[in-house]
C-alpha cells in the first residue's frame, strides 16, 4: 500500500551513518509535510540489544506515533523496522503512519531490515514485548508485508462493522469518531415522510478534526442525474438520497444510499480510501439507530458518474425473467 510520502534526504543521511556505524543503536523517524524525518539518533550504550531499550523507552509517548529503527541482529540485515502507533494516538495520525508503514521500508532498501513490528504500547518495545513477539513470530506461518497490512485492514472492517447506536461511532475500544449533531438531525429530517424534508444528506470526513461531519449542500437533486452531478468527483461521500419517482404507475420514495470514492493522486486519496470504508457500516449503522432510516438500496462506486438512473432503476426494481417450461431437446433424426 503505496502512499505519496517519501524519505527525506536528511533521513537518507541518518540510515547511511546508522548502517556505518555500530556506535548507533537505532533511529526515531516522524512524518513532517509529506515527509519521512529523522527525529532522534539513538546512540548505541553497550552491546546487548536488550539494555539498549532503555534509552529507547524515554523517547515513546502515550499518543504520538512514530517509525523507529533498531539495530538488533549481529549479521545481515541487522535491522528491525518498527511501526508504533499508540491506541491513543489522533485518528489521522493513526491512519497515515498505517499507509505509509512499507513506504519507509521501501524508500531506505527492503534489503536492509530483517524484520518489520507493528507496535501499539511502549509494552510491546521492552525486552519482555520482543520475547513475546518473537515467539509469537516462531508459531505463526509467515506472511508478506502485503499480506500483513492486509489483514490489519480486514480486522480493522470487521470491527467497524459491528456499530452502535451511540454518536460516538467505535472501531475498537480506542479508535471513536463522532458524528456531528447537525447531520444526525439532517438524517432524521431525510426520513420523515412527505412535506417540505430534505431530498439529500451528504456526509464526509473531518480528517483534521477527527468527526463526520455534514455537507451543507445547496441543491435538491429532483432525479438520479442531477444528484450524480451534485456529488463531489475529488472527495469521498456519504450520500442518502430520497428518490422520488414513478413505477408502474404508483409514485414511490425510498432512501437510498451512496457511498462514492473518487481516484484522485495523492497520499490524501490514499488515506481516504482506508479511512472511509473503516467507517461506512458506522455511518449506516447510526443512519439505522439514532435517526430511523431504512434504506432501500445500498450502491458503492468510485466515480459519482457511474451513478445512472438506469442502474438505480433497474436494481430497485429488477426485471423478473418469464418462466417456462422445460424443453426437452429433440433426438437427431426428428
Amino acid at each position: 500500500m503505496q502512499s505519496g510520502i517519501s524519505a527525506s534526504q536528511e533521513l537518507q543521511d541518518e540510515f547511511n551513518s546508522l548502517l556505518s556505524s555500530s556506535s548507533t543503536f537505532g533511529l526515531i523517524v516522524g512524518i513532517e509535510k509529506e515527509s519521512l524525518v529523522p527525529v532522534k539518533t539513538l546512540p548505541s550504550s553497550s552491546s546487548s540489544f536488550a539494555a539498549n531499550l532503555s534509552a529507547l523507552q524515554s523517547n515513546l509517548q502515550p499518543n504520538v506515533a512514530l517509525y523507529i529503527i533498531l539495530r538488533r541482529y549481529d549479521d545481515v540485515p541487522r535491522l528491525a523496522a518498527i511501526t508504533y502507533v499508540p491506541d491513543s494516538a489522533p485518528v489521522r495520525q493513526k491512519m497515515l503512519f498505517a499507509s505509509t508503514r512499507l513506504t519507509l521500508v521501501r524508500e531506505l532498501g527492503s534489503e536492509h531490515f530483517r524484520e518489520t513490528i507493528l507496535a501499539n504500547s511502549t509494552d510491546d518495545l521492552t525486552e519482555s514485548g520482543f520475547r513475546k513477539h518473537d515467539a509469537h513470530t516462531q508459531m505463526a506461518a509467515p506472511l508478506t508485508e502485503e499480506e500483513q497490512t492486509l489483514g490489519e485492514v480486514k480486522r480493522a472492517e470487521q470491527e467497524a462493522g459491528s456499530g452502535t447506536g451511540t454518536r460516538e461511532i467505535h472501531l475498537s475500544k480506542s479508535f471513536a469518531m463522532p458524528m456531528a449533531d447537525d447531520a444526525i438531525a439532517a438524517l432524521r429530517e431525510l426520513g420523515q415522510d412527505g412535506g417540505g424534508g430534505r431530498v439529500v444528506v451528504m456526509l464526509k470526513i473531518n480528517a483534521e478534526k477527527e468527526f463526520v461531519e455534514l455537507v451543507s449542500e445547496s441543491p435538491r437533486p429532483s432525479s438520479i442525474t442531477e444528484l450524480s452531478n451534485a456529488i463531489s468527483t475529488t472527495e469521498p461521500r456519504f450520500t442518502f438520497f430520497r428518490f422520488t419517482h414513478t413505477h408502474n404507475g404508483s409514485e414511490q420514495s425510498p432512501v437510498i444510499f451512496f457511498y462514492t470514492c473518487p481516484v484522485t493522486a495523492g497520499s490524501k486519496s490514499i488515506k481516504n480510501r482506508m479511512l472511509y470504508p473503516l467507517m461506512k457500516r458506522a455511518v449506516l449503522t447510526i443512519a439505522d439507530k439514532e435517526a430511523g432510516l431504512t434504506l432501500e438500496k445500498k450502491f458503492e462506486v468510485e466515480e459519482p458518474s457511474e451513478i445512472t438512473e438506469q442502474s438505480v432503476m433497474e436494481d430497485l426494481h429488477p426485471k423478473t425473467a418469464a418462466r417456462g417450461g422445460f424443453s426437452r431437446p429433440k433426438r437427431p433424426g426428428r
